[in-house]
């Protein structure tokens, strides 16, 4: 079981009733870190800081939901005679935003900016150089144990929470691939006899072709033909109407959580190496 998987495994639970009593905070993350362009899918880059903790104080000094350092209060502005701000959301969500806007600006990638955030720039640096790669897959092990677990609890929290990847949760490289792919899908049409003994269901999350087409012994290239671009757009975080047999449409709803399940233990077995 990879790391991942094992972190949902643990951390399921607790993470499920935050995302129900940490919502007013959640909402108040997407809201200021849109307004700077930042993805809101950051936002989960907190709760595996702080777990939405305003009072938390590290050993390096970090202070806040978002674990702000010292020298970063200084460099974007916050203040500290009115007590620490670090542990106002609000105004740590706008630091961080800034933060995390610099290091996109350094990396291009949003897994080297959780790495970034959490063992510094240099250090991701220096691993990029050791490694010869910025695929964080392939650096990874040039970087602090803690560091690289970091930015597989932030991929892990991400599915909790969304119940699929996105953005995000891609490489550089995998995200540019994934947009080239989406740019090229085209609409195949279908016959009459087709689309009368079809049915459209709107389903969001990472679902696995091959986990369906098996599930529910359906011929897979058919499924395709009937689905263009389908992992493909929902992995972008993207709702897809898919469109399968009337009978089928009926098994998958009643399977559909399971199915889910089993695409994204999947998926994790294929990405998130050990």
């Amino acid at each position: 079981m990879s790391f991942v998987q094992e972190y949902m495994r643990k951390q399921g639970e607790e993470l499920r009733r935050l995302k129900v009593w940490g919502k007013p905070y959640l909402d108040l993350y997407d809201r200021i870190l849109e307004s700077y362009g930042i993805p809101k899918e950051m936002k989960y880059l907190s709760v595996i800081e702080s777990h939405l903790t305003p009072r938390l104080k590290s050993w390096a000094g970090a202070v806040g939901p978002w674990q702000i350092m010292p020298d970063e209060v200084q460099k974007y502005g916050l203040h500290d005679t009115k007590g620490d701000e670090r542990m106002d959301f609000a105004k740590s969500t706008r630091i961080a935003a800034l933060l995390m806007k610099d290091l996109y600006s350094n990396f291009g990638d949003w897994l080297l900016v959780v790495a970034a955030y959490n063992g510094g720039v240099n250090r991701v640096k220096e691993a990029i150089r050791r490694s010869g790669s910025k695929d964080f897959w392939d650096l990874q092990y040039y970087l602090p144990e803690e560091t690289r677990n970091h930015v597989k609890k932030f991929i892990g929290t991400h599915y909790i929470f969304e119940g699929t990847g996105g953005w995000t949760t891609m490489t550089a490289e995998e995200a540019q691939a994934q947009k080239a792919t989406l740019a090229n899908v085209n609409d195949v049409p279908l016959t009459n006899e087709e689309i009368d003994n079809s049915i459209l269901v709107e389903i969001s999350g990472r679902y696995k072709a091959a986990v369906i087409t098996n599930n529910l012994q359906i011929d897979i290239d058919k499924f395709y033909k009937w689905n263009p671009g389908f992992e493909k757009i929902l992995g972008e975080g993207k709702k897809y109407s898919m469109r399968l047999m009337k009978d089928k449409a009926v098994q998958f709803e009643a399977k559909k959580s399971d199915l889910l399940m089993q695409s994204m233990h999947s998926l994790l077995d294929n990405t998130a190496k050990p």
